[in-house]
């Protein structure tokens, strides 16, 4: 079986995790341009910006999905070549 698995392909969820990370990180770096001012003094950021720093549960969410997805098609894969 392992010798028809291509390394390029795609598995699914493959696509959700990927843009789970992405908006992870993105939700990380709004979190530490949020938490900045308070470090440093300076007048803080709009209410909307902390707001952006709950991205970070979202990318978790979204990755977390993909992750249940990826696990799915393996268990209904398995099923099937055991057939």
């Amino acid at each position: 079986m392992r010798d028809k698995t291509q390394t390029n392909s795609a598995a699914p969820g493959d696509r959700l995790i990927r843009a789970g990370v992405i908006v992870f990180f993105v939700g990380a770096v709004a979190t530490l341009v949020t938490v900045a001012p308070l470090f440093l003094g300076t007048t803080p950021f709009p209410t909307y910006m902390f707001g952006l720093s709950m991205l970070m549960g979202v990318g978790f969410v979204i990755a977390g999905a993909g992750v249940l997805q990826s696990v799915a098609a393996g268990r209904r894969q398995a099923r099937t070549a055991g057939r």
